[in-house]
């Protein structure tokens, strides 16, 4: 994922794919159809696509809604930032994530997320996946949303879209070959999803851990952008 930093000492991921059948999405999180936008494979997601994203209904049912990547951030003078992910250490502490963490909590479904080599130039792209009997098993990262109203572009017009973001912690042993700072934190079982979005703040921290590096594999590396899976 490349890499940026933004306020505290945020470390941005920016890139990942979500290219497994709607229908095998909707077993992993058990949503109804009825419940579920509509998606397409998507083999690179960057900050502002829009992605799906499980969350909460207004009737405390889960529903899966396309939502935009990343946070906006004001930025006086210059375009707002989108700021696509958040570290454990600030997730209670900062007020930027403070509120969505403690009250909108989301599940993001993924196939595979991506990390450059900056030591290598021109950089190469490593895509990191599940081990499993399928190429690339679905998971979910950790994420929160919230409704945004205002410009996301200099200049731009107010307008109101649903953001999210996930949470990253200290890279396992595999991810730290290609990036030393952080990845995201993966949730693959149905426990860790209902305590995710239901759980409270303590439960649901105590979920942003390292994710085991032996079940984990680099299924794709190279100069392109994207997981064809």
């Amino acid at each position: 994922m490349a890499h940026g930093r933004c306020r505290d000492g945020l470390v941005m991921c920016n890139l990942y794919s979500m290219t497994n059948a709607r229908e095998a999405v909707l077993r992993l999180f058990r949503l109804s159809g009825n419940r579920a936008a509509a998606f397409t494979a998507l083999p690179a997601i960057f900050p502002g696509h829009a992605a799906p994203v499980v969350r909460l209904a207004d009737d405390g049912e889960r529903e899966l809604s396309l939502l935009s990547w990343g946070f906006v951030l004001p930025q006086p003078g210059k375009a707002p930032r989108r700021v696509t992910n958040f570290r454990d250490d600030k997730a209670r502490s900062s007020s930027f994530w403070r509120d969505s963490f403690e009250h909108r909590r989301c599940l993001v479904p993924a196939s595979s997320f991506c990390e450059p080599h900056g030591d290598v130039k021109p950089a190469t792209w490593h895509w990191f996946a599940l081990m499993g009997d399928e190429p690339r098993p679905p998971f979910a990262f950790a994420g929160i949303w919230k409704r945004h109203r205002g410009p996301i572009r200099k200049d731009g017009a107010p307008v109101e879209i649903d953001v999210f973001s996930f949470l990253t912690t200290t890279p396992n042993p595999l991810v730290a070959t290609v990036n030393h700072e952080r990845m995201p934190v993966l949730l693959t079982s149905e426990a860790e999803h209902e305590t995710w979005i239901r759980g409270t703040p303590g439960e649901a921290f105590a979920l942003a851990r390292e994710f085991d590096a032996d079940r984990m594999h680099i299924v794709r590396e190279g100069f392109e952008k994207q997981d064809e899976g």
